[in-house]
């Protein structure tokens, strides 16, 4: 994936799409940066332009979310970026920091419950809370914009079981801003066991392309 030669550097990043079919398809978006340039610029680069939702979420149309087609970004391992710090309150009451996710996968999904497209997603990320937690993934959603009375509504609603951040402040969403547009809501990050953003769905999460993302998370090395 990351290729050094005359002081360049080759970010490679694949983005997997629904075909006709259901079946996820490939493509490959790869960008060529200077080796000084930071490497979360260039993946953000990289990525944006080749990411219609990306755009969409820039665009800054008061949209209330950006509809989504289930694109995937993956970021190599050499060339993920730093650990995610997590200090942030629950809306069960308890702390979620980043040693909570320590040598663990992670997904968290940034959602709130007046987003149609997070409501079409729901029982799938419930669904594979259950299927992986035996395998010691962790599920954390982060709720950007309800109180805890609506956000504990909408999981019950959908028989959520994982818990979810309050994040009306935005304290998360700015800390995840390289990864997460504003207005994209749902999107879902797969963390690795090192605490590294390891992928990123813009828009509904796909049952199949998820489970096959945590899969390969689960077999990198710790």
């Amino acid at each position: 994936m990351m290729k050094p030669s005359s002081g360049r550097t080759t970010v490679t990043v694949t983005n997997r799409r629904r075909s006709m079919n259901g079946r996820p398809r490939l493509h490959q978006a790869v960008c060529t940066v200077a080796a000084s340039v930071v490497l979360g610029v260039a993946l953000s680069s990289c990525s944006s332009a080749n990411d219609s939702l990306a755009q969409q979420a820039a665009a800054g149309d008061n949209k209330n979310y950006v509809a989504g087609d289930g694109s995937v970004t993956e970021y190599s391992t050499a060339l993920r970026g730093a650990p995610i710090e997590l200090d942030v309150p629950m809306m069960d009451g308890t702390q979620l920091t980043s040693a909570d996710l320590q040598g663990k996968v992670a997904v968290l999904n940034f959602w709130y419950a007046a987003c149609a497209p997070c409501r079409l997603e729901a029982p799938t990320l419930e669904a594979l809370d259950q299927e992986f937690a035996p395998k010691g993934v962790v599920f954390k959603g982060v709720n950007l914009r309800d109180d805890a009375a609506t956000g504990e509504a909408f999981e019950r609603s959908f028989g959520i079981t994982y818990p979810s951040v309050l994040d009306k402040s935005g304290t998360v969403l700015l800390a995840m801003s390289q990864y997460v547009p504003p207005q994209a809501v749902p999107t879902t990050l797969v963390i690795d066991k090192q605490g590294r953003v390891a992928a990123r769905i813009l828009g509904v999460a796909e049952k199949s392309t998820l489970r096959a993302l945590l899969t390969d998370a689960i077999a990198e090395p710790e």
